[in-house]
């Protein structure tokens, strides 16, 4: 297909255009480049262009994170009228989450300019970092706290959850170590048992906060990291049942979180209603009301003081309301996209002999891919109620950050693994 073709097949194409030139050069790439391609049609080889990156993943996370911007003014306009927000504006919430989103494509770029090699060998200071600033974010004086929980480390611009650092530090970690222990990954002492000592303190530091949520992310991080790297599947399950019987137990001894459990099987009934099960039977409402098209951009009933946390952890019930069926099932469909690409990139650079690389892209693909399942299920009232953001989109400049980097990790490794493919080097 030509560039007049192209151009007629795809109305966008001249603006597509522009936004390239202007993202490319800031990611510091070309744009293309010339590689020989084998028609098999006509069996003979010309040259084709094959761009530097994966354009389909940079724009749907581009698009996800605009809708989330979107979003979150829309979820949060309303929050100065309560009396806990009175001193902010109603556009504070959207200039907060658009500086930490700027920062985020700075901070990414920056990270998408180190090679994968460099990062195999900072994955151990990185995780150490995280474990540092867990222990501080427990500090009195130092770490702030909101509702009961200590989980940030006030910074000015923004406020720092080291929770999400630790999110990439075990992608990151787990990976270096895999491919550190291939030769022993069939012995579980040797191989599992200090990874499984590694994941338990930063789960003792995650739940003294508490967050249980992140805790519950970074376990099933490590856990898809160790078996996509070829742990012996008895010792995986065996892995599985500990962690499952370590949760249940943590439910079992916690009041508050076998309220939240009952309160998630009867939201409805009186005495939960008002308590805990208030969020979710408010969330159940918002998503009720937006039927099958919505009621349209700004239209939410519920974000106006009804529903706790609408622009954070419960932004997809506002989407729900204002974009109705067509709205979730559309970002149910981008997040399932997204994860599939960035595991297959991972595939990618395992069959190209680059074992980090690709449990890294895999490491984040398990981390959006599981994070989004475990935000929209808690939305939708299918999981009990956990303080998860939606990746790319809920408000909070950790997250965001945290995110970006990881999308700018796999772009690194995709724009490495078409390098080798054109017979370069990484």
């Amino acid at each position: 297909m030509n560039t007049r073709t192209a151009s007629r097949g795809f109305s966008g194409g001249a603006f597509m255009r522009a936004l390239q030139r202007w993202v490319y050069p800031v990611l510091g790439l070309s744009g293309a480049d010339a590689l020989p391609v084998r028609t098999a049609a006509r069996g003979h080889v010309h040259s084709g262009r094959v761009h530097g990156i994966d354009q389909p993943l940079l724009w749907v996370a581009l698009a996800l994170a605009v809708w989330g911007l979107v979003m979150v003014y829309s979820a949060s306009i309303a929050l100065p009228d309560n009396p806990r927000f009175a001193r902010y504006e109603h556009h504070h919430f959207l200039l907060r989450h658009a500086v930490s989103m700027c920062i985020a494509l700075v901070t990414a770029t920056v990270a998408f300019q180190v090679p994968m090699r460099v990062w195999e060998k900072l994955a151990p200071a990185v995780f150490l970092l995280a474990l540092l600033l867990l222990v501080i974010v427990l500090v009195p004086f130092i770490g702030k706290g909101v509702n009961g929980a200590r989980r940030w480390i006030p910074l000015g611009l923004l406020n720092f959850q080291p929770s999400e650092l630790a999110k990439l530090a075990i992608v990151l970690y787990a990976a270096s170590y895999m491919v550190r222990k291939m030769e022993v990954k069939e012995n579980f002492l040797r191989a599992v048992w200090p990874m499984g000592v590694s994941v338990a303190l930063v789960g003792v530091l995650l739940l003294a906060e508490p967050d249980m949520g992140a805790f519950l992310v970074i376990a099933v991080i490590a856990m898809g990291i160790l078996f996509l790297g070829g742990v012996n599947a008895r010792m995986f399950f065996l892995i599985a049942l500990v962690l499952l019987v370590a949760f249940a137990l943590m439910i079992a001894l916690s009041d508050w979180r076998r309220e939240r459990i009952f309160a998630y099987l009867d939201p409805w009934s009186e005495k939960h209603a008002l308590g805990k099960g208030y969020q979710l039977s408010h969330a159940l409402i918002a998503i009720g009301r937006g039927e099958i098209w919505g009621v349209g951009l700004g239209g939410s009933v519920e974000k106006l003081h009804w529903l706790p946390e609408a622009h954070t952890d419960f932004l997809l019930a506002v989407i729900g309301e204002e974009f109705g069926l067509i709205g979730v099932v559309l970002l149910i469909g981008l997040f399932m996209w997204l994860t599939r690409r960035i595991l297959h990139i991972g595939r990618q650079a395992i069959a190209l002999d680059r074992v980090f690389a690709g449990l890294v892209a895999q490491g984040v693909g398990i981390w959006i891919g599981f994070q989004a399942f475990i935000n929209m299920g808690v939305n939708l009232g299918a999981l009990p109620t956990k303080g998860l953001t939606l990746p790319l989109m809920s408000y909070g400049g950790s997250a965001i950050l945290m995110n970006a980097i990881a999308l700018a990790l796999v772009l690194r490794i995709d724009h490495e693994n078409r390098q080798l493919m054109q017979g370069g080097r990484s």
